[in-house]
C-alpha cells in the first residue's frame, strides 16, 4: 500500500488501464475456451444418453446409457468401427510420416544447395500449392482404376508424399533455425549427405516436424473426399469417415443417435492421443520468427 500511495496520478491511471486490459484479455480467453470446448463436452455427454432423450430435448446433464451405447456399437455388424479405425490409422500414419519426411528432404535440398533452377523449383512447388485437390480428382480416380489400384490404400497414401504445404512450412522454419554452418561442419567432419540430414538436420527441425505430423495426421484421418471416390463404403479397406457417413443410411430404419455419438466419440480418441504426444512441440514449431542465441 505504501508503494501505491507514492505513485503519481498518471502512474495510478496507467496501472488501472493495465489491470483492465488484463481482465478483458482473460475474459476473452475464457469465452474462447468455452466456445472451443463446448462441442467436445456436448459430445461426451451425449455419449451417455439414449436415442429418445437425444431426440426429445437438449441439456448438459449426463445420462446412464454409456454402456448400452457401447454395446450397441459393438453389436452392429453394419458398423465395422474398429476395423475401419485400423484402416484409417494405417493410412494416416503412413501419410503423415512419409509426407513430413520427404517434404523436409525437399526443403533441405532447396535450402542447403545452390543450383541453376533453384528459384524455378520453389516457384513451381508454390504454384502446385495453390491448385485445389478437386481439380485433378476425377482424372486421378480414372488413373487409379486403370492401374488396378481402386479400393486400396495406395491411392490414399502415396499422393500425400508430395505435400507443398508441409514443404513451405519446413522451408520457412529452416530459414530461421538451420544455419548452413552446421551443414558445412558436418561435411568437414566427413559425414555424407544423408547422414547429415538424418542425424544433424532432423533433430534441429523436430519442433516443426512435430507440428506438421499433427496437422497431416488429422487431415488424413478426417479425409472423406478421396476415400469416397476411391472406395466403396462397404469395402474391407473403407476408412473411418466412410463408415461414419454410412450411419446416415440407417436414418430411415433403426437410427440411434446414442450409437452415433458413441462412434464419433471413439473416432476422435486417436487424434487426442497424437496431439497429447506431440503438443509440447507446437509452440516452438509455430514460433518461426524467434531469435536463437
Amino acid at each position: 500500500m505504501a508503494k501505491a500511495s507514492n505513485l503519481t496520478a498518471s502512474e495510478l491511471k496507467g496501472r488501472r488501464v493495465l489491470i483492465l486490459r488484463r481482465v478483458i484479455a482473460y475474459v476473452v480467453l475464457i469465452v474462447i475456451c468455452v466456445i472451443a470446448l463446448f462441442p467436445f463436452v456436448t459430445l461426451v455427454i451425449n455419449m451417455t444418453k439414449d436415442n429418445a432423450t437425444l431426440t426429445r430435448t437438449f441439456n448438459l446433464i449426463p445420462g446412464g446409457n454409456f454402456i448400452t451405447n457401447w454395446e450397441n456399437v459393438l453389436a452392429d455388424s453394419n458398423v465395422p468401427l474398429f476395423h475401419s479405425m485400423l484402416n484409417s490409422l494405417i493410412v494416416a500414419a503412413s501419410s503423415c510420416i512419409l509426407s513430413v519426411y520427404f517434404s523436409t528432404l525437399t526443403a533441405y535440398g532447396l535450402h542447403a544447395y545452390d543450383f541453376r533452377l533453384k528459384k524455378a523449383a520453389f516457384v513451381t512447388i508454390m504454384v502446385i500449392l495453390m491448385v485445389p485437390t478437386q481439380v485433378s480428382a476425377l482424372g486421378f480416380v480414372d488413373m487409379m482404376k486403370s492401374w488396378g489400384l481402386y479400393d486400396s490404400y495406395i491411392p490414399l497414401i502415396f499422393p500425400t508424399i508430395a505435400s507443398p504445404a508441409v514443404f513451405f512450412f519446413i522451408k520457412q522454419y529452416m530459414e530461421s533455425s538451420l544455419p548452413l554452418e552446421i551443414v558445412e561442419a558436418g561435411r568437414i567432419d566427413g559425414g555424407h549427405e544423408f547422414y547429415i540430414f538424418n542425424f544433424v538436420v532432423l533433430p534441429i527441425l523436430k519442433p516443426a516436424m512435430a507440428v506438421q505430423l499433427i496437422f497431416q495426421f488429422v487431415a488424413s484421418w478426417n479425409n472423406y473426399f478421396l476415400p469416397q471416390l476411391l472406395m466403396d463404403g462397404s469395402s474391407k479397406n473403407a476408412t473411418l469417415p466412410l463408415v461414419i457417413a454410412g450411419l446416415q443410411a440407417e436414418a430411415n430404419s433403426n437410427f440411434d443417435l446414442g450409437k452415433v455419438y458413441m462412434v464419433l466419440g471413439i473416432a476422435i480418441i486417436p487424434l487426442i492421443i497424437v496431439y497429447l504426444c506431440l503438443s509440447k512441440f507446437i509452440i516452438r514449431g509455430i514460433a518461426l520468427g524467434s531469435v536463437k542465441g
